[in-house]
C-alpha cells in the first residue's frame, strides 16, 4: 500500500508577484463588490449542488451553475463562535483565541472588515453576529442579540438601541440586506456586505408559508440513523445529541403542554418560538402541527409505536423542520440574485454562500455538530464571479475557513497580513477550480469544549483527500478512517496491520501540521470538568481565591495538592499560618492551570509569593517537548 504524500503546504502569508498580478487583472475595471451570505449549521447534504437527495435549493444552486462549488470545503473547529472568528481572522482557533463558544473575540486582531474599511470599501453586517463584543470595523451593522429568534426577533442597532420587528427572521434579514443595497450612503465605493442568518440553527422553526412542505411524504433516512457506534471509541456512546433520546419536548419537537414520555424526551424548556408568536401566527402554526401532535401522542399512549418507530417519528419531525428553514434561506438568496440582476450590479458583484460548519441530519443518530465526522466537518462554499470563474466549475481542492479572509482581501487587491494562516483561493478561481501544485494536501481540525454541550470530548486531527486521523486526549485513542472504503466512518483502521504504513504516515503528517500551525497544547486552556472531583475542587478553590487575600499561593499538580494529605503536618507547621492557599490539582498539566487561572481561580489581590510546580504531567502523560512546556509555564507566569 502506498504511503500518503508528506509535503508541507506552502501557505500564502503575503502577496507574491503572481497573486498581485492576478488581483490587478481582476480589479483593473473597478474593484468588485462582495456579498457574503453566511448561515448557521447548514449541512452540505441539504444543498442540491452538493448532491442532496432530501431537498432542493434552486437559488443556492444557481451560484454553482453560474460559478463554482467547492466539494472539499471544511471548517477548522465545528462550533459557531470559533468558526466565525476564523472566517474573520484567517486564523485557526488556537491562534485567534476563540477556542469555545463564549470566548472573547479581540477586535485588535484586525478582522477582515477593518482591512476592507481601510482599503476604502464600504462595509456592512446584517443579521447574526454571535461574537463578543459587538461588531467593530463596519460602516453599518444591525444584528441579532446572541442566537436571535426565528419569530418576531429583536435587532440591535449601532447606537445600542434594541427593537423588535414582526415577521420571520430569515425574511427580515433578507429585507434589511436589500434595503442596505438600495440605500447605500456612498454608491460609488465598492462594498463588502455580510448577510448572516440564524437559520438553520436549532430550534428549526419554519416560516409559516413552508409548513406544508413534506407534509404528505417521508424524507429519506440516512444510512447510519441507527448507528450502534461499534468499532470506534466508547466516547461516541456518551454523546448527548441523539435524536432518539436528547430532543426537547417543546423547544425541538414542537409539542405543547407538559412533557410526556420522559424516557424519550429531555427536560422541557418550553416552546419558546411559539411563545414569541402573535395570535395570528400561532393559529396558522397550530393548524399544521396539532393534528400530527395529537396523533403521535395517541399512538404513544396506546403502545402502537416501537422504539425504532419513535426514533423515526422524531427524525421526520426534526428533518422536515430543518429543511423548511433552509427553504426560506434559499428564497432569500434568490431575491438577492434577482436584485443584483435588476439593478445591473451582478457583473461586478461576487456572491459567496457558506455556513459556519456542517451539521448532523440524523447521521450516526445525531443532530448538532462538533465531531470531526464528515457531516459536521464539511461546510458549503459556493461562489459566483462573472468573468473570472467559469460557470459550472467544481473544485476538489482542500479548502478551509482560514482561507476566507485572505481570499476576500486578494479579490479586493488589498494586502494580506502575515499572521493569517489561510491561503487565498484566487488562483483556484482563475484556473477552473484546479489547485496549484504547492497547495495543501491535508487540513487541520481542533475542538476544545471537552465536556461542553453534547458531551463531545476535545479532539483534533487531519484530513487528506482519502484518509482522516483523529486523536482523543481524554482516552489517548487514535482513530483512522479510509473515506474511500468507509465513507460513513463506521470502523477505525488505526490498528489494522494493512494500514500500518498509512497510520504512521498520517501521524507524522499530524505532527508536522501541528508544528506548522503552531499548535502547542501546553499553552491552550483546557478543562477536566468531565471529572467530578476536579470540577468540585475548582469551584472550591475559585471561591477561596475570590473571597480571600492569600499571601502565599501554591500552584501545581499532585506534588502541590498532596500538602493536604501526606504532607498535611508539614503544611500546618510551616505554611498554614502564612495565610497560604493551595491551588494544586493532581494530574494537572500547564493547560489546565491556564484554564483555571483564566476563570477566576487566582486571588484578585496579588499574593506576596507564588510557588509554581507544573509540567511533569506534560512530559509524563504526553511526552511533550520541553520547549513547548516552557511556553506553557511562561504563559502561566505572564
Amino acid at each position: 500500500m502506498k504511503t500518503i504524500r508528506l509535503i508541507l503546504p506552502l501557505l500564502v502569508i503575503a502577496l507574491n508577484p503572481e497573486l498581485s498580478r492576478a488581483s490587478s487583472e481582476a480589479t483593473e475595471n473597478g474593484r468588485p463588490n462582495i456579498i457574503f451570505i453566511f448561515t448557521d449549521d447548514h449541512a452540505v447534504q441539504s444543498i442540491g449542488a452538493y448532491g442532496s437527495t432530501i431537498n432542493e435549493t434552486p437559488h443556492i444552486d444557481r451560484l454553482a451553475e453560474e460559478g463554482a462549488v467547492f466539494l472539499n470545503s471544511f471548517c477548522g473547529n465545528s462550533i459557531c463562535q470559533p468558526s466565525r472568528a476564523t472566517v474573520l481572522t484567517g486564523q485557526h482557533s488556537h491562534q485567534n483565541g476563540v477556542l469555545r463558544n463564549g470566548d472573547l473575540f479581540e477586535p485588535d486582531l484586525l478582522p477582515v472588515q477593518h482591512l476592507f474599511r481601510k482599503g476604502n470599501y464600504e462595509t456592512a453586517l446584517i443579521g447574526k453576529w454571535h461574537l463578543r463584543p459587538e461588531p467593530t470595523g463596519f460602516d453599518h451593522w444591525e444584528i441579532l442579540p446572541g442566537q436571535g429568534r426565528y419569530y418576531n426577533p429583536d435587532f440591535i442597532r449601532m447606537d445600542g438601541t434594541r427593537h423588535r420587528e414582526t415577521g420571520y427572521c430569515t425574511d427580515l434579514i433578507t429585507e434589511k440586506t436589500l434595503d442596505w443595497l438600495e440605500n447605500r450612503e456612498d454608491p460609488d465605493r465598492p462594498f463588502l456586505l455580510m448577510s448572516q442568518h440564524k437559520a438553520p440553527h436549532r430550534n428549526w422553526a419554519p416560516a409559516l408559508r413552508h409548513l406544508s412542505m413534506y407534509q404528505d411524504e417521508d424524507v429519506p433516512e440516512p444510512a447510519t440513523l441507527f448507528d450502534d457506534y461499534a468499532g470506534r471509541t466508547e466516547l461516541l456512546q456518551q454523546t448527548v445529541m441523539r435524536l432518539s433520546h436528547d430532543m426537547n419536548w417543546g423547544y425541538d419537537m414542537m409539542l405543547h403542554g407538559k412533557k410526556l414520555f420522559p424516557e424519550r424526551f429531555i427536560d422541557n424548556v418550553g416552546h419558546l418560538e411559539y411563545e414569541r408568536m402573535n395570535v395570528e401566527q400561532q393559529e396558522v402554526w397550530d393548524s399544521y402541527y396539532e393534528p400530527e401532535n395529537e396523533s403521535f401522542i395517541r399512538q404513544m399512549k396506546a403502545g402502537e409505536l416501537s422504539e425504532d418507530d419513535v426514533t423515526r417519528w422524531q427524525y421526520q419531525r426534526y428533518i422536515k423542520n430543518y429543511l423548511r428553514t433552509v427553504a426560506a434561506i434559499d428564497d432569500g438568496v434568490g431575491e438577492i440574485l434577482d436584485y443584483l440582476a435588476k439593478t445591473g450590479q451582478d457583473e461586478n458583484t461576487i456572491v459567496i454562500y457558506s455556513s459556519d460548519q456542517g451539521f448532523f441530519l440524523g447521521e450516526h443518530g445525531w443532530h448538532d455538530k462538533r465531531w470531526m465526522f464528515e457531516e459536521s466537518l464539511a461546510m458549503p462554499f459556493l461562489i459566483r464571479w462573472p468573468g473570472v470563474i467559469a460557470p459550472g466549475t467544481r473544485s476538489e481542492a482542500l479548502i478551509q475557513n482560514i482561507d476566507y479572509a485572505p481570499t476576500f482581501l486578494e479579490i479586493a487587491g488589498l494586502p494580506v497580513p502575515e499572521d493569517m494562516q489561510g491561503r487565498s483561493l484566487l488562483l483556484i478561481f482563475r484556473d477552473g477550480g484546479n489547485a496549484p501544485g504547492d497547495w495543501r494536501d491535508a487540513i487541520y481540525y481542533e475542538y476544545h469544549e471537552n465536556d461542553g454541550w453534547g458531551n463531545v470530548p476535545a479532539h483534533d486531527g487531519i484530513r487528506t483527500d482519502r484518509y482522516k486521523l483523529l486523536f482523543f486526549p481524554r482516552t489517548r485513542e487514535w482513530h483512522l478512517f479510509d473515506l474511500r472504503e468507509d465513507p460513513h466512518e463506521l470502523r477505525t483502521v488505526h490498528d489494522d496491520p494493512a494500514y500500518a504504513e498509512i497510520f504512521a504516515g498520517m501521524q507524522k503528517r499530524y505532527r508536522d501540521l501541528r508544528a506548522y500551525y503552531g499548535v502547542n497544547p501546553a499553552t491552550l486552556p483546557a478543562a477536566r470538568t468531565d471529572e467530578e472531583w476536579w470540577r468540585e475542587r475548582h469551584a472550591e478553590t475559585r471561591e477561596a481565591a475570590r473571597t480571600g487575600d492569600a499571601d502565599l499561593v501554591f500552584i501545581g499538580d499532585s506534588i502541590t495538592q498532596r500538602w493536604e494529605r501526606e504532607g498535611n503536618e508539614v503544611w500546618e507547621e510551616f505554611y498554614a499560618h502564612r495565610n497560604s492557599l493551595n491551588l494544586g490539582f493532581g494530574g494537572d498539566r500547564t493547560e489546565h492551570v491556564i484554564w483555571r487561572l483564566d476563570r477566576g481561580g487566582f486571588p484578585q489581590d496579588p499574593p506576596r509569593a507564588i510557588i509554581l510546580k507544573i509540567g511533569t504531567n506534560n512530559t509524563g502523560h504526553l511526552m511533550q517537548d520541553p520547549a513547548e512546556i516552557a511556553q506553557g509555564v511562561r504563559q502561566i507566569l505572564g
